[in-house]
């Protein structure tokens, strides 16, 4: 980026928050919020204004009734703008909103603005097309998820079995992954800073979709024995699917790793499914299946492959210490433990110094099961 055009992108994005200021306060525009969503999208794309990032989602967080002022202020700094800079940030934030865990967040069904068609405005297409590419498909991804989760908080009490609603579930979730592994830079020239932070927030957004999968698949696993042919049909396919994603997940990581994304290290090795259980689901479908899931020895048995043991070999367990919350990864499960260091100056340092450091994207907490095993899917 030239001095010239930064000095452009600054002056454009001072003139708006004057402009914002002057406004009155009303139910769809709140001037103070609008000026932070300004900042936080601004035109500089090597300076990312996580303050005025946090601000946003604390206004979401203390008063759900200003997402319609950020809707609205947003909406219409991301229809007019042509700079892929302002585009990803303004994905980047509306990213962040979703993970503030407000209910009338997850009402909203789709973005309040379409990106589906931007086209950065460089006379040069040749240098952004990577960026256009990019901002198209975190859209599609963004706006993909938001509908999902207003179908699951808002449908109604169905007359379909559980089973038949788990494996749909299943099946959405699948498909927004595939989404999301669609959601990287593709041109030479988009090493920097703003991709990177963009990715960090894809890939903190795999993890949690991706668990997701595994923990419905557990649950799947646990009762796929007293389900019918048309069930089990759906969860082979679904099975099939998983174990096709599982190669794309290792080859996605690889990619991340190479480009390098801040996290790369800490990116598990992807497995396959065990070719038992999908053939298992072969024999239910053709009916020639010995085991039934009333059959408690064969609980016993097979207990390594759907449940939990607690005993002698914890598969997942959570331990509450001091500090911040960290992943470790076992030669064949995923752990997660809260751990903390033996001093409490030194935990002061370093969450101050991490502080500036976090994605705009929260790492949620992923649930623990301790009834559950996750599937083969994640290893070390």
């Amino acid at each position: 980026m030239t001095l010239w055009k930064r000095a452009i992108g600054a002056i454009k994005d001072k003139n708006s928050i004057v402009m914002a200021n002057f406004s009155k306060k009303c139910s769809f525009r709140n001037p103070d919020l609008e000026a932070a969503i300004i900042k936080a999208t601004s035109h500089d794309e090597y300076h990312i204004d996580k303050r005025n990032a946090q601000i946003v989602f604390s206004w979401i967080r203390a008063s759900p009734i200003s997402l319609r002022p950020l809707a609205w202020a947003l909406s219409k700094r991301m229809e007019k703008t042509r700079s892929w800079v302002v585009a990803i940030k303004g994905l980047m934030l509306m990213h962040g909103v979703f993970h503030c865990k407000v209910p009338a967040v997850q009402k909203m069904g789709r973005l309040p603005f379409d990106l589906s068609n931007f086209s950065d405005g460089h006379p040069r297409s040749s240098k952004t097309w990577g960026f256009t590419a990019f901002i198209r498909e975190y859209f599609a991804f963004l706006d993909q998820r938001a509908f999902v989760s207003f179908e699951q908080d808002n449908r109604k009490a169905e007359e379909r079995p559980l089973m038949l609603q788990q494996l749909l579930k299943l099946q959405k979730w699948q498909s927004l992954l595939d989404m999301l592994l669609q959601v990287r830079p593709r041109a030479d020239n988009m090493k920097v800073r703003l991709i990177l932070e963009a990715m960090d927030c894809v890939i903190i957004e795999i993890f949690d979709v991706y668990s997701r999968i595994c923990s419905e698949i557990a649950k799947v696993l646990l009762n796929i024995y007293s389900v019918g042919k048309l069930e089990a049909a759906m969860a082979l396919k679904i099975l099939q699917k998983a174990t096709t994603q599982g190669e794309e997940l290792s080859l996605f990581f690889e990619f991340c790793n190479e480009y390098g994304i801040l996290n790369a290290n800490e990116f598990p090795t992807v497995t396959q499914i065990p070719e038992e259980d999908v053939q298992e689901l072969k024999r239910i479908i053709n009916g020639v299946s010995e085991k039934t899931y009333k059959d408690e020895d064969f609980k016993e048995k097979n207990q390594m492959a759907i449940v939990v043991r607690e005993k002698n070999n914890p598969i997942v367990e959570q331990r509450e210490k001091k500090g911040a919350l960290k992943t470790i990864i076992t030669d064949k499960w995923v752990v997660f433990e809260e751990n903390n260091g033996s001093s409490n100056e030194k935990n002061t340092v370093a969450e101050e110094a991490a502080a500036r450091n976090l994605p705009l994207v929260p790492i949620d907490h992923v649930p623990v099961y301790s009834h559950y095993e996750i599937p083969d899917l994640i290893s070390f």
